[in-house]
């Protein structure tokens, strides 16, 4: 009856899912009845996976589920030395592989994935790799290996994420204001804050997605007492959630369109759910809820990409609030458009004149603090090390650099002199791990927009062009030949990036400081004065923007930076750094 398949430490055994079949193979071994053991249901297009002490009740308790009655197979994962924590942690990384890998659709709600500490935890995830292996190979249950998953935008986007402590603390508080606002029919504004690699959009999409699960729970279904969130799937929450209308704004177009991706993927989500702010400001009706990620990055009052953007923001203005008033910013769209709304937040990470101003940012943040509705990631997810490496950055492109170099263990950061050479590492990066891209400020024209045959980039005898495409480059098939910009990686995460600072910044030596240079800034609009607004933004200004748009860069890396400066003085001032 059933099939077993075995390597030194473990066991993957199949068995039709039908009573009968179940029954009989729950004869076979006491452990099927009291053992931790991890399962993985199936059928050709969909995949549930969870644990349990009890293999064979919770076989039965799934049969009586209409929800899971239409999968065929269950596979029973055994091994003598697991243990209940093991088998939450596999459970974990199999409803994450699943989901990056994407060839089966996830049924799991996202509310039990964790990420906790347990002896031995090492080993376990090295075995972990072993069943991965061997359900990839022969069970045909994945289509991709471990590092193509992981390097994948379904991976790294996935709702099915296990939060750190930080991250499931301030999930589990943000739920706690939220519904107490909607039991009471007030009117929210909840900001979340944090630095690079914190998590914003993954606890963004995670947030999104644990909404759903509540909205959607069937009280009839079995439900995992060891998830982190279980207190929330109550008749009641599911009750007050019922046809709610959520939407997930991005402002940045190439990280939209990945997310969108994710979401056609996942049960309860849509791609119709991502939206731009002018999505948002042309909706007929408004929403229940707003989560908007990089907040920082809506715009204010400008001249727009196109001239059809300046017609349309006028036009929503006029619709909204009925007259074109030059101080409404998109945000007022979105608060005006939803009635309770999440924004993730980083005051330092607004690139362009365009974006929200740094007053009313700091505002919102002060605001959401004072009525008990702000919280803040602390935590660096990220970068692979031990000290505070994205504070180090922002000190040495300011005007109070640190006192002393510093070294940071276990991440691999170089400073280049010679440009050839950090190609050629990025490339031998790129060879072993996947995602290494070559990335920079804009310095240098897009010549290659409108001639392909042009290059953009000439640097010592290297000739390259910039991004072929601005949605999901980072994962189009010409990236690792070309540069991206910030208009690419912005929200991104990549194994190693080699950042290319131009001509854009400059040292000034006489008055050793770090300073804007404008005639080698490409960005039009990086640089244009708001002149519905009559503002003029002097070096000062545009230096500030630069300065966060090379900060983002240098913090894209998860295993490591590598940099090349082409303005000799600055390159021989930060090498003091580096």
């Amino acid at each position: 009856m059933a099939e077993a398949t075995s390597t030194t430490n473990f066991s993957v055994e199949r068995v039709p899912f039908n009573l009968e079949a179940i029954d009989t193979w729950g004869e076979t071994d006491s452990r099927h009845r009291n053992w931790p053991i991890v399962y993985i249901l199936n059928n050709e297009t969909d995949v549930y996976v969870g644990e349990s002490l009890n293999a064979v009740g919770r076989m039965h308790q799934h049969l009586d589920s209409t929800e899971k009655q239409h999968l065929k197979t269950v596979r029973v994962i055994l091994d003598d030395t697991f243990n209940k924590s093991a088998c939450l942690d596999l459970e974990s990384y199999l409803i994450r592989m699943f989901s990056g890998d994407g060839s089966l659709t996830v049924l799991n709600r996202n509310a039990g994935i964790t990420n906790a500490e347990y002896f031995n935890r090492d080993s376990y995830q090295a075995l972990f790799e072993d069943i991965f292996e061997q359900l990839r190979t022969k069970e045909s249950l994945f289509q991709r290996t471990i590092p193509e998953i992981i390097n994948s935008d379904l991976f790294k986007l996935s709702p099915f994420k296990a939060l750190n402590h930080d991250q499931a603390i301030a999930v589990e508080d943000i739920l706690e204001g939220l519904f107490s606002d909607l039991y009471t029919d007030t009117d929210s504004t909840i900001v979340i804050e944090g630095n690079p690699g914190t998590g914003k959009t993954v606890v963004a999409i995670y947030l999104l997605k644990l909404l759903k699960d509540i909205e959607h729970h069937n009280p009839e279904e079995v439900v995992d007492t060891e998830s982190i969130f279980n207190d929330f799937f109550t008749p009641g929450h599911t009750e007050i959630l019922r046809d709610i209308k959520i939407g997930f704004v991005i402002p940045q177009q190439a990280l939209r369109k990945s997310v969108e991706k994710v979401f056609e993927k996942t049960p309860g989500l849509s791609k119709e759910q991502v939206l731009s702010a002018f999505d948002v400001g042309s909706s007929k009706t408004p929403y229940d809820i707003l989560i908007v990620d990089e907040a920082h990055r809506l715009g204010q009052r400008a001249n727009q990409s196109s001239g059809g953007q300046n017609k349309k923001f006028s036009e929503i203005n006029m619709a909204l609030f009925g007259e074109d008033n030059l101080n409404i910013t998109q945000l007022d769209w979105v608060r005006k458009q939803s009635k309770n709304t999440i924004l993730m937040l980083d005051t330092r990470q607004t690139v362009r004149p365009a974006d929200l101003p740094l007053a009313i940012t700091k505002e919102l943040a002060s605001t959401a603090h004072a009525t008990g509705r702000h919280y803040r990631l602390q935590s660096q997810m990220r970068i692979a090390a031990d000290q505070d490496y994205i504070g180090y950055i922002r000190s040495v492109l300011s005007d109070s650099p640190p006192p002393v170099k510093e070294n940071f263990s276990g991440y691999d950061l170089r400073f280049f002199t010679d440009f050839s050479m950090m190609r050629e590492q990025i490339r031998l990066r790129e060879n072993e791990h996947g995602l290494s891209r070559l990335v920079a400020g804009y310095a240098w024209k897009w010549q290659s927009k409108n001639n392909k045959e042009a290059f953009d980039i000439e640097l010592d005898g290297e000739h390259l062009r910039w991004n072929s495409t601005q949605e999901d480059w980072i994962s189009s098939p010409n990236s690792p030949e070309e540069v991206g910009s910030i208009h690419t990686v912005q929200g991104y995460d990549l194994n190693y990036a080699g950042v290319i600072i131009g001509q854009d910044l400059r040292y000034d030596t006489v008055n050793e400081r770090i300073i804007f240079d404008r005639a080698h800034y490409y960005d039009t609009k990086g640089r244009e004065n708001n002149r519905k607004l009559g503002i003029k933004y002097t070096d000062d200004d545009i230096l500030q923007f630069v300065t966060n748009i090379y900060v983002v860069l240098l913090t894209r890396g998860i295993r490591g930076t590598y940099i090349y400066v082409v303005d000799e003085p600055l390159r021989n001032y930060l090498a003091k750094y580096f």
